[in-house]
């Protein structure tokens, strides 16, 4: 079976999303792994006094927040949940380029030399 530039490309970007998508889901369970364990960890569960959250824990509450606002815009990106306004942007950028190399090809076959 053949395939054309156009069959080379759309393969190309899928396989990039499905990278993109992959590195999330890693990128998710690294979070949850990493956290659990300090949130345990705040909960004296690793000590031999027992489980009890205290009022001096809170600063363990700091890494899963901060942490889940990054996770947070990675899963926005990755799964492309972009405002209207962007999702115009790119579309305007994708055209300039296409309509760029078109430009350049033309020049080139137009070129007698």
């Amino acid at each position: 079976m053949k395939t054309t530039g156009n069959d080379t490309e759309k393969y190309k970007r899928a396989k990039k999303k499905v990278a993109e998508i992959k590195g999330f889901y890693t990128h998710l369970t690294i979070y949850i792994l990493v956290n659990t364990f300090i949130l345990l960890t705040a909960a004296g569960l690793f000590s031999n006094n027992g489980v009890s959250f205290d009022s001096t824990s809170w600063p363990h509450f700091i890494s899963p927040v901060i942490w889940g606002i990054g996770l947070l815009f990675h899963g926005l990106y990755v799964f492309q949940f972009k405002s209207g306004f962007i999702r115009k942007w790119e579309e305007r950028k994708i055209k300039e380029f296409m309509e760029k190399d078109m430009e350049e090809l033309r020049k080139f076959d137009k070129d007698p030399d």
